[in-house]
C-alpha cells in the first residue's frame, strides 16, 4: 500500500511538473496553438464577439475562421510570430474590413491576448481583450 502511494505521488508530482511545461511563453505560442473558440471584450463595453480559429488549409503557420457579434458573421485570417498576433477582418471574404494587432499576455499560457482593433476607414481604434474558452 504503501508502495502504491509513493508511486502516485511521484506520478502526481511528476505530471504538475509536466503541466508547467506546458506554459508556453508568448514567444513560444504557434499557430497551431491558437486554434480553438475564443471570446472578445472591447474596452468601451459594447457587445463582445465569438471568434473561431481553425488551421488555415493553403498556409501552414497560419490560421482562419469567423467571428460572431450578435448573428453577424465575419471572416478572419491571420497569425502569431514572436507573442504577436495579427487578424484581418473581412466582411465579404475578400476585403480587409477591420485588423486586429495584439500581444500574447506574460503568464497566460497563451490564452490570453490584449491590443487593438481598428475599423478601415476609421481612425479611431478600440482596446479589446481575447481569451480563449
Amino acid at each position: 500500500m504503501k508502495r502504491l502511494l509513493a508511486v502516485a505521488l511521484a506520478f502526481a508530482l511528476a505530471g504538475g511538473a509536466a503541466f508547467a511545461a506546458d506554459c508556453p511563453q508568448p514567444e513560444e505560442v504557434s499557430a497551431g496553438q491558437m486554434l480553438g473558440l475564443w471570446r472578445a471584450e472591447f474596452e468601451d463595453r459594447g457587445p463582445g464577439a465569438t471568434l473561431l480559429l481553425q488551421a488555415h488549409p493553403e498556409f501552414a503557420g497560419n490560421f482562419r475562421g469567423a467571428i460572431n457579434r450578435n448573428g453577424e458573421r465575419r471572416a478572419l485570417a491571420g497569425d502569431v510570430v514572436d507573442g504577436d498576433l495579427t487578424l484581418e477582418e473581412s466582411a465579404d471574404g475578400v476585403h480587409i474590413a477591420a485588423i486586429w494587432v495584439g500581444e500574447l499576455v506574460e503568464g497566460s499560457c497563451g490564452k490570453e491576448v490584449r491590443g487593438t482593433w481598428k475599423a478601415e476607414g476609421d481612425p479611431a481604434t478600440r482596446q479589446f481583450v481575447l481569451r480563449k474558452q
